[in-house]
């Protein structure tokens, strides 16, 4: 008798691996283009290959699954602070600093890097997210070194480099640098003013550093920026803190223990004490959350990018399945009500990709210009909505793939765990509200930069123009303003995706989102994905978002 083949491996699609993340996505490659980027286009595509292998794919797996471990003494009972990474986390670095994921925009200075950046960072979220956080925090904290001349003379040349080297070393032996920030104490979280940190002055010009930080991401860094408390009433302020003191030694920051996270797993979050930890002021005393404030704005955009990659990740997943999978007679990508949901999930991602990379060319503006007003209230509004919906996108996509989607093998738990750490860091939906209403009213050049970048799309939508017309009449309402900010924050994002997809998208995109998400004659789509009302060409649209491979 012959043996009964039970295992035959029959209707299931081949995996989304050794591909492009950047020549398969429509939306991103116009968006460079349109947005200034375009001159680091080769750059861009390069990279995109390359973290769309096989092999980086696999890495992401390993730095999941293999977790970083904290070492606080060695054999002979000396204090370390250490924390080991699995070798695929290392990998992952090293390829993400050799393309400037960390620092393109300020070793190469020249306009559309800021763009180019978003781009190299979102497609490096889609595949291993978790290395994004110390890229992320080095990037941002560029723009306040700089300001502090002796700083950026002896870190800017480490700062830009890209040669990868983890280990702990005196500064000179050091090709390239990592910096993070410590601010969230347990007793404030967000309130960082309830920070109880203190810093003396040790007589030398530097400080000396007591006191607990309750989330200090990525401990391995070289240095970090810190809040501390100015003794004796010089309010709060902000210290670099160097892992090595200048004289050589280690400094007084010790690993308390790591954190167990939802997500976020393969970079290491800790709880640290500074015992006396060396110190220097970095802008003026008493002034700390203003000095940092501008490192917080470059890190609200990577949430944005970020968030967006993850999304990107989950609809191409989707997409490639359904284009694979048949069922009840079909492909699934032939079946219309998957067609619907197809279609949702890919408007969300277009229009997260648009916004993220029009935030990113307003970084790129001088200080105190009008797109830097924009990007002030738009990057917040654009954190807060962005990161809320990628959650629910994955989700959606995951249930695309039934279970296939729901077991560790498939990168959509994955994804699923990394989404909402974006909505919490700096500033979780709350924080981020008030922080537009902040910008509102006490920043008068904001409103007019939005509205100014929202009514180059005034006419062509009839829809988009009435609500526009409504978003700036809730604008100049003072009345229960804290109470409904969540939803003047939405109305915000949703205003300014609206108006991109129907300046640049192609005409049945921009009609889907519209009709989708600002309402048409029978209203706004439902609550869930996959509810776009009739008339929307949904065969287009996921056709524009599909993956070949």
């Amino acid at each position: 008798m012959e043996p009964i083949a039970t295992h035959e491996v029959l209707n299931q699609p081949p995996p989304l691996e050794d591909y492009s993340l950047y020549e398969t996505d429509t939306a991103l490659r116009e968006g460079l283009a349109r947005e200034a980027g375009g001159a680091f286009e080769a750059e861009v595509k390069t990279f995109g290959a390359l973290v769309g292998s096989k092999e980086t794919f696999a890495l992401g797996r390993a730095a999941n699954r293999f977790t970083p471990e904290l070492r606080t003494h060695d054999r002979f009972g000396h204090r370390i602070d250490e924390v080991e990474f699995h070798p695929a986390w290392h990998a992952v670095m090293r390829l993400a600093m050799e393309h400037h994921v960390h620092n393109l925009p300020w070793a190469w200075a020249e306009p559309g890097a800021v763009v180019a950046r978003a781009v190299l960072h979102s497609m490096l979220a889609q595949v291993e997210a978790g290395s994004c956080c110390p890229l992320t925090m080095t990037f941002a904290a560029w723009p306040v070194l700089r300001e502090d001349k002796d700083l950026a003379a002896e870190w800017g040349p480490s700062l830009f480099g890209t040669a990868y080297e983890p280990r702990l070393l005196p500064l000179a032996e050091k090709p390239s640098v990592l910096i993070g920030m410590a601010m969230t104490e347990k007793q404030g979280g967000s309130d960082v003013r309830a920070n109880t940190t203190r810093a003396a002055a040790a007589g030398d010009g530097s400080f000396s550093l007591t006191g607990h930080k309750w989330f200090c991401s990525a401990p391995m860094s070289d240095a970090f920026l810190m809040l501390a408390q100015l003794e004796p009433k010089g309010g709060l302020s902000c210290f670099f803190v160097p892992r090595i003191r200048p004289d050589g030694a280690r400094n007084a920051i010790h690993l308390q223990r790591l954190k167990d996270k939802l997500g976020n797993r393969s970079n290491a979050s800790s709880e640290i004490e500074l015992r006396g930890a060396w110190g220097r002021l970095v802008g003026e005393p008493g002034r700390g959350v203003r000095t940092i404030l501008e490192m917080v704005q470059h890190t609200r955009l990577d949430c944005v990018s970020g968030s967006a990659g993850l999304m990107r990740q989950a609809v191409a997943q989707a997409l490639h399945h359904a284009r694979h999978r048949d069922a009840f007679g079909r492909k699934l990508s032939e079946q219309p009500l998957m067609q619907n949901v197809l279609a949702d999930l890919a408007l969300e991602s277009e229009a997260a990709t648009a916004l993220m990379l029009r935030l990113a060319r307003a970084f790129e503006a001088p200080p105190g210009s009008a797109e830097r007003a924009f990007a002030r209230i738009a990057t917040a509004a654009a954190k807060y909505w962005v990161c809320k919906r990628t959650p629910q996108a994955i989700v959606e996509a995951m249930e695309c793939l039934g279970g296939n989607g729901y077991v560790e093998e498939s990168i959509l738990p994955r994804l699923y765990r990394e989404a909402p750490v974006n909505a919490i860091w700096e500033g979780s939906g709350n924080v981020i509200c008030l922080d537009v209403l902040r910008a509102v009213v006490r920043e008068p050049e904001c409103v007019p930069a939005l509205l100014d970048e929202l009514r180059l799309a005034k006419g062509a939508d009839p829809r988009l123009d009435t609500w526009l017309t409504r978003l700036e009449a809730e604008l100049a309402d003072p009345a229960d303003a804290e109470l409904r900010a969540r939803r003047t924050v939405e109305r915000i994002a949703l205003a300014v995706q609206a108006s991109l997809l129907v300046r640049f998208a192609p005409p049945f995109v921009a009609d889907a989102f519209c009709a989708a998400r600002l309402g048409d004659a029978e209203g706004i789509a439902g609550l869930q994905f996959g509810a776009l009302p009739r008339g929307v060409d949904v065969g287009k649209v996921v056709e524009r978002a599909g993956v070949e491979v």
